[in-house]
């Protein structure tokens, strides 16, 4: 790997800014001075440092976010405030990407990463990655709607959606559903398909990986070794 693609991987400059850091005689390579960002590195035997700081290497980022309500799931967008304002500069350099959307308004997990391919599988509709939601909804559903929605409905554009798990937990409209696909706001057209609407919804679980209880709203952190195997499908042939 060259240094400056090290150095950006790293998240300690932008892809432009990489050749100007390694010039800086800030870099340090195996106790040496390395000003030649082409110069050519093992990132897994290589020792380097930066400004004083050894560098640790990931080939991929994985982070767990609690997205509160009110940002977008994007990573740039010209009118409203992205999740990728949550955080660090370090890894925002890393162009980090959303896996999946939740709507402005939704909350709960949300799970960032650059690795491309295992994001792509994970969202591909072929691997039906189960995503779980909180939700809450005026008027509360009844017991005739559970199977309705379980069986699948046709929502407003002429689609019928695929079954799903659909629990309640009582008469405050309180529930919970289980759906492996991800239409344009499907939960609330599927809850308007019979009659009502949803006015809170989180979710709490996607493809195996649970929102982390302790997690407050607006607040991340790194997937650990076992949830990161359940995101790139290391768990299993297909992940869970």
């Amino acid at each position: 790997m060259r240094l400056d693609k090290f150095l950006t991987e790293c998240g300690v400059c932008s892809r432009r800014e990489a050749a100007r850091c390694a010039r800086s005689g800030r870099v340090l390579v195996n106790g040496e001075v390395c000003r030649d960002g082409a110069r050519h590195i093992d990132p897994e035997k290589d020792r380097v440092v930066f400004a004083g700081k050894e560098l640790c290497y990931r080939r991929f980022v994985y982070v767990m976010l609690n997205k509160p309500a009110g940002l977008v799931s994007a990573t740039d967008d010209a009118r409203e405030t992205t999740v990728l304002s949550l955080l660090p500069e370090d890894l925002r350099r890393r162009e980090l990407f959303p896996c999946g959307r939740l709507d402005k308004d939704t909350t709960g997990l949300l799970i960032l990463t650059d690795d491309g391919a295992s994001a792509h599988r994970r969202l591909s509709p072929r691997h039906h990655a189960e995503k779980t939601y909180r939700f809450r909804t005026l008027p509360p559903l009844s017991a005739a709607d559970l199977p309705v929605l379980e069986a699948g409905v046709l929502l407003d554009d002429g689609y019928r959606t695929l079954p799903c798990r659909v629990t309640a937990d009582g008469e405050d409209g309180r529930g919970t559903i289980t759906l492996t696909e991800g239409k344009y706001h499907q939960i609330k057209r599927m809850m308007e398909a019979v009659g009502t609407r949803i006015v809170e919804l989180e979710r709490v679980s996607f493809a195996g990986i649970r929102l982390d209880p302790a997690l407050a709203p607006g607040f991340w952190r790194y997937l650990s070794p076992e949830e990161e195997a359940l995101f790139t499908g290391e768990a299993g042939p297909d992940g869970p």
